[in-house]
């Protein structure tokens, strides 16, 4: 049976996933997400690319994704991905679901500097003093609540989740007690990607 969640959706939007640090498109909470819109909206599209480990290719890579997708588009962002989510949702005026964002990656990842290899695509890179500066000057100078849904974890063992409800106040904000930074009530929360498709097809038409 429909919903009335559903039925607002658009026809055709389209769900762009950014994975986390050290992650990739066949991360569990991309496939997840792939196959509950498959299963519960197939006139849906969706795609998780595999981004690059340096900040500013990342974003110029996903920029020029946007630029291509000509249907409604909603922004689900992991981890890293959620702050490369957080600064595109600014630039575009996109809606954007966040799950465990980083606030801060240049804080978080600068323990991380030099040689790493990429466990999902067995890629070897380097980080660099650089790349750190390119993801402070990623951070955008305001943000707009209304854009964001925050999905965190109150036993994430990476990030804080505190910070981020404080950063994105007065945003729509689900917190998941004692779950952690794989977000392990991903799928409970699936049917949540319905409603920002819907509030996203009425703010189009102006409603």
């Amino acid at each position: 049976m429909l919903t009335a969640c559903y039925l607002s959706l658009p026809t055709m939007t389209h769900y762009l996933y950014l994975h986390g640090f050290q992650s990739g498109p066949q991360s569990l909470k991309a496939r997840e997400t792939q196959a509950y819109l498959h299963a519960i909206a197939p006139e849906a599209s969706f795609s998780s690319p595999q981004l690059s480990p340096y900040p500013a290719q990342a974003i110029a890579q996903v920029e020029a994704l946007i630029d291509s997708i000509k249907q409604p588009l909603v922004l689900i962002g992991s981890s890293l991905g959620g702050y490369y989510a957080t600064c595109l949702a600014e630039r575009f005026g996109l809606p954007a679901v966040l799950i465990n964002p980083a606030i801060r990656p240049e804080a978080d990842l600068a323990r991380f500097m030099g040689p790493l290899h990429n466990p999902y695509t067995g890629e070897h890179y380097t980080l660099g003093p650089q790349h750190m500066d390119e993801l402070i000057a990623l951070r955008p100078a305001r943000l707009h609540a209304a854009n964001y849904w925050l999905v965190l974890g109150t036993a994430d063992e990476v990030l804080d989740w505190r910070e981020a409800v404080r950063h994105y106040a007065g945003a729509r904000t689900t917190v998941l007690n004692g779950d952690d930074h794989r977000l392990q009530g991903w799928p409970q929360c699936l049917p949540g990607l319905l409603g920002v498709a819907g509030k996203l097809a009425q703010r189009q038409a102006g409603i």
